[in-house]
């Protein structure tokens, strides 16, 4: 590799340090076994998703290695000075590299930019100015997206027709913020123009098409309106000429005329519309002046004057053919209304329509709209610009979140990953991230070997919602639990109610892991008891209800004998089991105390270990499980399931986990209260002073061992040290060796050769 590069550790792994623009533009060479992640998303990041959305060329939601890798040789190619990409904020126009053709046209379309927004002195261009289009483009008529608006054209017959297509056919956005239209919506425009044009003509030549002229519609209309009750008139007619037995059944029973006389009915008579159209005779013409029902004489009046009139003649009745008749006058303007073409345009009218289709207002606009297209690579450019200006100010920050997790490491600037701060249990918890489903989450996050917590985020007042977990990395667990409330602060510094709902268990620290046996076995003696005092309880309360009811049935019945039981024989077997349980419980009892009486014989200082050791026994499995566990803490688990591609085992260590979670503590400098709590508990300070004195016991006891502890000597009438005296080691070497000489005389004594 031609490139040196720099590395430093973080998290317990090598990372490389980009601290130029040279490692940047160098990123291609190093070896991706070395970048911390390979891909992350483009949601749930606190990044600008913006510049996420540029980077991400196949718009997948993820941005990958070798998306970041083009777009920081994209950004290095157009600035002169790679390091610009590694300082960030607004982009200087001067650093622009205008010696390459795209340099020009980005400098030319920057410095266009400044002066559309009224900034044409300015030297550099930031993010904000870059990518507001519609302030960029608000004087433009033509802006390369080949949409043109009406202030596209310079004669008003041109606008007019530009706004009634955009009447006709709709409006798309122009990058001017303006409705303007597209050559699709044109071209819509103009066939529909010549579509109602070739169909009216259709009318104008076949004279079978208006048979009543312009009245043919009425009629149209007027025959539709009663169509199908005139047909149920004449069907009813035929029935009654197949069989007159069904007469009476065609014209309504007398019974249900009946009943409509029994109410006050309209003027209309609205409830007989269900009624026949005329009385039903066999062969009878349809009466159209007189004998009409009246809930229809309105249509049939209808009828008369707009169709049978004017396609008929005069006349009182109208017979079964001359209803066919009727009909098929109008079949034909029927069939070609149906095939109507132009509807969009038909509001327009005929010779509008043909005043547009005999100008050249279509090749004017289609003219318009080739003249905007042409600005596309200009306003690619532009677009070029906001891309640029993106760059300069975010891509190094994405890369150190990103190649490398500096940013996560050095205690500055939070993560891109974290959402905010989880303040909870007096402790704020920093590792948190947004999550989408708790239960898919957690399947890969309990991996990670760290404590989460799974927490819903509700903010007061917009009902705002966000789920998130939160890492708890310092403290204790005996206070968290589904259900617990607390306060959560995005990034952005707004608040959320914030309530657990769900908890992946691990170990947090080994000082907690060291007490945990013991009070899980207070928790189990209090669950114990209580269960047992909630028992004894239910019995008691047992016994007084049968007691209660035993006197309520005494008083009801007279007092019978009380017949006297005999005495229970005694089963010898259980006497004889009762008695080996109590021996065998009595033997462990006497072996335990005799095990513990022999350590009190020991040296105090010894009994002291004993006693360290029994608790190291006890506490030691839990102790050892989370040094393991915590060993094994780190963030690619918990980043993974977020959409993440973590190439590295970014551990979380007890050290580093400290500063992710903050433990509530007195500030620098501050003042405990001088009033005390008069509701306090009295203070316990028994354990104090029993550690102190077992402390100086045992000091006492193991320098009294090795004679370094200073005693009374009756001998010489003063406090000497028995290690420093040479007396006292004369005596003790004397009596020693009068020990020895013993020891050896009844060794000897005691042999077969002796004996």
């Amino acid at each position: 590799m031609s490139h040196s590069w720099k590395f430093f550790r973080a998290g317990g792994f090598d990372q490389v340090s980009l601290t130029t623009g040279a490692d940047l533009l160098a990123l291609d060479q190093l070896d991706q076994k070395l970048w911390v992640a390979l891909a992350c998303p483009t949601a749930g990041l606190e990044f600008d998703k913006a510049t996420l959305a540029f980077i991400d060329t196949d718009k997948d939601g993820r941005v990958r290695a070798p998306e970041l890798i083009a777009a920081i040789k994209w950004a290095g190619g157009l600035v002169k000075n790679a390091d610009d990409l590694v300082k960030g904020g607004d982009l200087q126009l001067s650093s622009i590299n205008d010696s390459t053709p795209d340099g020009k046209q980005l400098i030319a379309s920057a410095r266009q930019i400044l002066t559309n927004l009224g900034k044409a002195t300015a030297t550099a261009i930031s993010v904000a100015d870059a990518s507001d289009a519609t302030k960029i483009f608000a004087g433009t008529a033509f802006n390369g997206d080949g949409v043109i608006i009406s202030e596209s054209a310079t004669d008003d017959a041109t606008k007019a027709v530009i706004a009634e297509i955009a009447v006709s056919q709709g409006t798309l956005a122009d990058r001017s913020g303006k409705p303007g239209i597209d050559q699709a919506k044109a071209d819509l425009f103009f066939a529909e123009c010549v579509a109602f044009d070739t169909w009216m003509k259709q009318s104008e030549t076949l004279s079978v098409i208006l048979p009543a002229g312009a009245a043919t519609a009425a009629a149209s209309s007027a025959i539709k309106a009663i169509k199908a009750k005139v047909d149920d008139f004449f069907g009813r007619c035929r029935l009654a000429a197949f069989d007159p037995r069904a007469l009476a059944a065609l014209n309504r029973e007398e019974k249900e005329y009946l009943a409509l006389a029994a109410k006050d009915l309209s003027i209309t008579a609205a409830e007989v519309a269900g009624f026949p159209l005329a009385q039903i005779v066999a062969g009878k013409a349809l009466p159209l002046k007189i004998g009409i029902n009246p809930a229809h004489a309105g249509a049939i009046a209808g009828l008369v004057a707009d169709a049978v009139a004017p396609l008929l003649g005069d006349r009182d009745t109208l017979t079964e053919e001359d209803w066919s008749a009727l009909q098929a006058k109008v079949a034909a303007y029927d069939a070609w209304v149906a095939a109507k073409g132009g509807a969009s345009v038909e509001k327009l009218g005929v010779a509008r329509i043909r005043e547009i289709l005999s100008s050249k207002a279509k090749e004017e606009i289609t003219a318009l709209i080739a003249k905007d297209k042409a600005l596309e690579p200009e306003v690619a450019s532009v677009a070029n610009v906001e891309r640029l200006a993106r760059y300069v100010r975010d891509i190094h920050m994405l890369c150190e979140n990103f190649v490398n997790f500096r940013d996560f490491y050095n205690g500055g600037e939070p993560a891109t990953f974290q959402a905010g701060t989880l303040y909870l249990d007096q402790r704020s918890c920093t590792l948190c991230l947004p999550v989408e489903d708790a239960a898919k989450h957690g399947a890969m996050a309990a991996m990670a070997g760290t404590y989460i917590a799974y927490v819903d985020c509700v903010r007061k007042g917009t009902g705002e919602k966000l789920n998130i977990m939160a890492a708890f990395t310092d403290g204790d667990s005996d206070n968290l639990m589904v259900g617990r409330n607390g306060l959560f602060y995005d990034r952005k510094g707004r608040d959320y109610d914030a309530t657990i709902t769900k908890i992946i268990d691990n170990p947090i620290s080994i000082r907690q892991a060291f007490w945990a046996p013991y009070k899980k076995l207070v928790r189990l003696i209090d669950e114990m008891v209580a269960k047992r005092a909630a028992a004894a309880d239910a019995e008691a309360n047992a016994k007084i209800a049968e007691a209660a009811a035993a006197a309520a049935n005494a008083d009801k019945t007279k007092p019978a004998e009380v017949k006297k039981e005999e005495p229970k024989k005694i089963d010898v077997g259980a006497v004889a089991a009762m008695g080996v349980a109590f021996g065998a419980i009595g033997g462990a009892l006497a072996a335990i105390f005799g095990k513990l009486a022999g350590l009190f014989v020991l040296p105090f200082w010894l009994l002291c270990l004993a006693i360290v050791g029994l608790l190291l026994l006890i506490s030691g499995p839990s102790m050892l499980i989370a040094f393991l566990k915590l060993r094994k803490r780190n963030l690619g688990p918990i980043l993974d399931a977020n959409g993440w591609a973590v190439n590295a085992k970014a551990k979380v260590n007890v050290p580093f986990g400290t500063s992710l979670t903050g433990v509530a503590k007195l500030p620098p400098g501050a003042q405990a209260a001088q009033v005390a709590d008069k509701f306090a508990e009295h203070p316990v300070t028994w354990h104090k002073k029993g550690l102190v004195v077992v402390a100086v016991c045992f000091v006492y006891s193991l320098a009294n061992h090795f004679e370094l502890a200073p005693v009374w000597d009756k001998g010489q009438g003063k406090v000497i040290i028995p290690a420093f005296d040479e007396k006292a080691q004369a005596a003790k070497a004397a009596k020693e060796k009068a020990e020895k000489e013993a020891a050896e005389k009844k060794a000897a004594e005691t042999t077969p050769a002796a004996k």
